[in-house]
């Protein structure tokens, strides 16, 4: 049993966070802490400009709170989000907060996976600590 687990939470199309939030209560031992993290993928350059202003703090509090309401049944529970390369972001969280296990879903790759390697892949590869990986349909 683990006593920091960081979750995984992506909002892509057809990602459900249930799944991993199930596996992350399994694996949690009791009084553990569960942390939440969403790595907000940066804008593409042209689509700046046409971008309200404060977009992007909107934007971070909608997900910090959708966190936080994923989070809700857990007693000890933190909620990250970053933005920049997912894999890396989520391997410095894990790093800094002393993280014992990462919960992460993946899906199965398709040509493009299989030459770039996918965010799992990559944390899976590089952790510094157990890596769960829940597969997606």
């Amino acid at each position: 049993m683990y006593k920091h687990i960081l979750v995984t939470v992506a909002y892509d199309e057809g990602h459900d966070a249930a799944p991993s939030l199930h596996v992350a209560r399994a694996l949690a031992e009791e009084g553990a802490q569960i942390s939440l993290i969403h790595v907000m993928d940066p804008p593409p350059s042209f689509a700046i400009s046409y971008l309200p202003d404060g977009w992007r703090e909107d934007l971070r509090t909608a997900i910090e709170a959708d966190l936080q309401a994923l989070a809700g049944g857990w007693d000890n529970t933190a909620v990250h989000v970053t933005e920049g390369d997912a894999a890396q972001q989520i391997l410095d969280v894990a790093q800094m907060q002393a993280v014992d296990c990462i919960v992460i879903a993946s899906h199965r790759p398709g040509t493009q996976g299989l030459f770039l390697g996918s965010t799992a892949t990559k944390v899976v590869s590089r952790a510094q600590c157990a890596v769960h990986v829940v597969r997606r349909a």
